[in-house]
């Protein structure tokens, strides 16, 4: 895999990647649309990430029926050159409304994309991700399919999004695939077991999810997490943030972008703010020396018990 890069000049504060997948450097932090649900909100968050220096936006079909993707296209028509568009398929909601069914066939996922492209106003994806999978799923099809649209031009890289490690296995395996989307983060490090290894060692990136453990990292009240005892696990990791006297948040982003096999880091946002203080708050935790064993003995590293 390439080295990190230098900083864009776009954003001194960034920091960027250039994967072989991607036609232009990519920011080690992106946006995750699946927190906003409405244009202005969007908008105002989307313009915040790109003050900050992020050029990598992720989405999917699923989120509010397409409406995610209809905002997304229309706040970055203007600058679709200029950024990494990543989307998602798999998923179809039913006629009725009351939820969606897993559809990893060809014949959806070609009515998919035209669905997707539309709805963004573009031509093509940078990224087009299979969003789930099981091990019983028709992957030759599946992966076939993902080729079949890489080789007309209408996506340049596709990934999968999973925590599955046999699917993950299976992926990296038989597929040219270019990334998994993981969740991954100082409270679930069941990645490191066996995920991130696989990936890296298939010259895949991991794009990790979940960094902030649904907040807990980032300072929200204090919660079970998988199993952790949330009170313990705060206070120590507070006690950690105080030393180096910036935000949870960027702490917690650190950990995670210091793995070889990561990528960018997606976070989502509801508000500009939120987008903003997070950025911010990783660009200051950057220019510490981070006592890596003492973070990672705050819980103890558990492992995936099913789908092995």
């Amino acid at each position: 895999m390439p080295e990190f890069g230098p900083l864009s000049d776009n954003c001194q504060l960034m920091e960027y990647y250039t994967p072989s997948f991607a036609t232009q450097a990519l920011s080690r932090i992106a946006l995750g649309a699946m927190s906003f649900h409405d244009e202005p909100t969007g908008q105002a968050v989307i313009h915040a990430a790109l003050d900050q220096g992020i050029n990598c936006f992720d989405t999917a079909d699923l989120y509010d029926k397409g409406q995610n993707e209809r905002i997304l296209g229309k706040v970055l028509a203007h600058r679709r050159k200029e950024v990494f568009l990543a989307t998602k398929v798999g998923n179809r909601w039913r006629a009725d409304g009351s939820g969606w069914d897993w559809v990893p066939r060809r014949a959806h996922i070609l009515q998919a994309i035209e669905d997707s492209l539309r709805r963004l106003d573009t031509d093509y994806l940078d990224l087009y991700q299979l969003h789930g999978g099981t091990i019983d799923d028709p992957w030759d099809e599946i992966i076939g399919t993902f080729e079949e649209l890489k080789s007309a031009g209408k996506i340049l890289a596709y990934g999968i999004s999973s925590i599955r490690p046999n699917v993950i296995r299976n992926w990296t395996a038989n597929s040219q695939g270019s990334t998994c989307m993981t969740q991954y983060s100082l409270l679930d490090r069941r990645p490191e077991e066996f995920t991130l290894q696989n990936l890296h060692a298939a010259g895949q990136y991991a794009l990790v999810r979940g960094a902030l453990a649904k907040g807990l990292l980032a300072g929200k009240p204090s919660r079970d997490y998988l199993g952790h005892s949330v009170d313990t696990v705060t206070a120590q990791y507070q006690a950690l943030v105080a030393e180096v006297g910036e935000h949870a948040a960027g702490l917690a982003i650190a950990y995670v972008l210091q793995q070889p096999a990561v990528g960018s880091v997606i976070l989502g946002a509801s508000s500009a703010e939120q987008i903003t203080s997070a950025v911010q708050a990783w660009q200051k935790i950057r220019a510490h020396q981070i006592n890596w064993p003492a973070l990672m003995a705050i819980a103890p590293a558990k492992v995936y018990e099913l789908h092995r």
